[in-house]
């Protein structure tokens, strides 16, 4: 049991936590969420005896097994699976006493090491071990490779591998989906939704949340509430209260307005995808939200895009990769302006490396890839973070985008992400990983975008930003490409679904929980997902994406979509006909009409392009319907 008693924590002269009281029992799974600052890593630190209490008790855990996760791991020599192992201390120790035993020969300590190596499962160790770094994203050859050779985030699954071996009563885990994609994700949800002991878990995914948790503690404030419930009950109980409180009401209302529409706008396509079902669920469930993130400190939206051509980017038979090293084959895409596009697929099969091509930070290997001239592309990568200068401030990093733009309006836009007073003055270098983040991502919508691409935004951002990061998206006018492991955010803002898998990208028709299904699928399949590409059944992975799915569910939102291209191309040859009309006119042609002879041929070119892209579209989603077969 965890217990606080009138607990004051302080870190310096500021006070995180006061007269903060609280139990959490055995068996518990408690969220600990807030936003950023608000002392809950201080608390774990606490609790791991790291720091005492300024005043009031808090329950020791010396009498219990802990894990917890490493924030830093050295560039050891040791194996993957072997450093995974060192988790169960009480393993490794029995190994050594099993060793000195077997040397003297001593049969009585022989025979009791092996009883309790059988109580322990201690036999089953390794493959134990092995089922936890493979769901983590490890393969055979991976866990057979050394601590040293990995790279950050992937020490960091290493370490949370390591924390999970250990057969603990208390696990402490600190943003542990952090390094992971969405792969990992799933699984590692799976795995802590039946942990036996006592857990305490701080996260700002509250999809993640909402599938592990029985209990929430919130800390705001220097105060600590625990509520019964997952992070989904939280938002409901404390909008309930929060809408009690005259001074928030109407701010409420007004933000709950803001997000009607969007849920208007969604449900009028509900039928178009069974993905939009879970989508519309999500965006209702915002009007409790809203209420939950009523006085939050991030507001910001994405300027109206100077252009918004369409399409933005068009790829036609496109390999993506490094050098000779092909990743993605046979890539055709047609990106368009208020098109919400959310990327899934295993580790490692190239998904950054699409994003990357279509940002134009790699060159395409081969096939036609073609970008509008006008084509503004705002990328958020992993790690556009490391590109921050350590030595020049919030304010400097934006002069130096825009060195026309006056100080009390950079000063304006960087309140919206919570950078005020002198803090637009700081460097950068002693900023949070939250606040770095922040600072990028303000950077990425400064630049008035057309085609947004994010690659894991969501890192380091607490619950708050999150928030605000997908009302700005939601109104965006422009299109969005995302990959993520937040799948409130995809669910949110994608429309749409894409599966980069085998070597190839193509649309995927169904949700977030067909997804896990198909992951399940190659799991039972191993060869699915392995260069060979096939399972049992001789079937591609592609092809049993979605295989659980009804073809006639799955062929409907492609039927509507081709009649919607009917429609949209029966429009435009209408409109072409109207200007080859015009252009015929000999009156047309005088030297006086040279302006309006140049605008019709502009507005001609225009319009051929729109139908031609539409015809492309078109073609591909009646291959579509005719591969389904029904």
């Amino acid at each position: 049991m965890i217990s606080a008693t009138s607990l004051t924590l302080r870190r310096g002269p500021r006070a995180l936590l006061e007269d903060a009281t609280f139990t959490i029992h055995p068996g518990w799974h408690a969220g600990v969420i807030g936003r950023n600052g608000t002392g809950k890593s201080t608390l774990f630190a606490a609790l791991l005896g790291e720091l005492a209490p300024d005043k009031g008790k808090l329950s020791s855990l010396k009498n219990l097994a802990v894990a917890t996760v490493a924030q830093d791991t050295p560039a050891l020599p040791d194996l993957a699976i072997e450093f995974a192992l060192d988790g169960d201390v009480e393993l490794r120790e029995l190994e050594r006493r099993l060793v000195k035993a077997e040397e003297t020969l001593d049969i009585d300590k022989i025979s009791a090491i092996h009883e309790r190596l059988n109580q322990i499962g201690g036999y089953a160790a390794r493959a134990r071990a092995a089922a936890l770094l493979h769901g983590l994203g490890f393969s055979q050859e991976a866990q057979q490779t050394a601590v040293a050779d990995f790279s950050g985030g992937w020490r960091m699954r290493l370490n949370l591998a390591r924390a999970l071996m250990c057969r603990s009563d208390v696990l402490l885990l600190d943003e542990p989906t952090n390094h992971l994609d969405l792969d990992a994700v799933i699984w590692l949800q799976g795995w802590l939704a039946v942990y036996p002991g006592l857990m305490m878990c701080i996260s700002h995914d509250r999809e993640f949340l909402d599938a592990i948790t029985t209990h929430t503690l919130h800390l705001e404030g220097t105060k600590a509430t625990l509520y019964t419930g997952n992070y989904s009950q939280f938002e409901r109980q404390r909008a309930e209260k929060m809408t009690l409180q005259a001074g928030m009401y109407q701010k409420q209302q007004k933000q709950v307005a803001h997000l009607q529409k969007f849920i208007n706008r969604f449900r009028a396509s509900a039928a178009k995808a069974t993905q939009a079902q879970s989508r519309i669920k999500a965006l209702e469930r915002m009007e409790l939200v809203s209420a939950v993130h009523a006085d939050s400190e991030f507001s910001f939206e994405f300027s109206e895009p100077d252009r918004l051509p369409s399409p933005l980017v068009r790829f036609d038979d496109v390999a993506c990769g490094y050098g000779e090293k092909v990743v993605l084959k046979n890539v055709c895409m047609l990106i368009a302006p208020g098109e919400r596009i959310g990327l899934l697929g295993p580790n490692g099969a190239g998904k950054s490396t699409l994003v990357q091509t279509i940002a134009g930070a790699i060159p395409p290997l081969k096939g036609d890839a073609m970008r509008d001239g006008y084509l503004r592309v705002g990328y958020f990568a992993q790690h556009t973070t490391e590109s921050l200068d350590p030595k020049a401030s919030p304010i400097l990093h934006l002069k130096r985008l825009d060195p026309t733009a006056s100080e009390q309006q950079l000063r304006g836009f960087l309140g919206g992400f919570n950078f005020k007073g002198d803090r637009v003055y700081e460097n950068v270098e002693p900023f949070s990983g939250g606040e770095k983040a922040r600072l990028a991502l303000a950077m990425v919508v400064y630049q008035k975008p057309n085609l947004l691409l994010l690659d894991e935004p969501t890192n380091h951002l607490d619950l708050d930003m999150r928030h605000a990061l997908e009302s700005a998206m939601l109104d965006f006018a422009g299109a969005v490409m995302v990959v993520s492991h937040d799948r409130h955010l995809l669910t949110s803002t994608c429309e749409q679904l894409w599966l980069v898998a085998e070597g190839g990208c193509r649309p995927f028709v169904g949700d977030l929980d067909d997804y896990a299904k198909w992951l399940n699928t190659r799991e039972l399949n191993p060869g699915s997902g392995s260069g060979k590409g096939k399972n049992k059944g001789g079937k591609s992975a592609l092809a049993t994406a979605n295989a659980d799915i009804d073809p006639a569910l799955l062929a409907k939102p492609i039927r509507e979509n081709i009649k919607r291209l009917d429609t949209q191309m029966a429009k435009l040859q209408k409109d072409l006909a109207a200007l080859d009309v015009k252009l015929a006119d000999p009156a047309l042609y005088d030297e006086k009409r040279k302006w309006d002879f140049k605008m019709l041929q502009k507005e001609h070119a225009e319009v051929s392009k729109k139908l031609a892209a539409a015809e492309a579209e078109w073609l591909k989603a009646s291959e579509q319907l005719e591969a389904l077969g029904v």
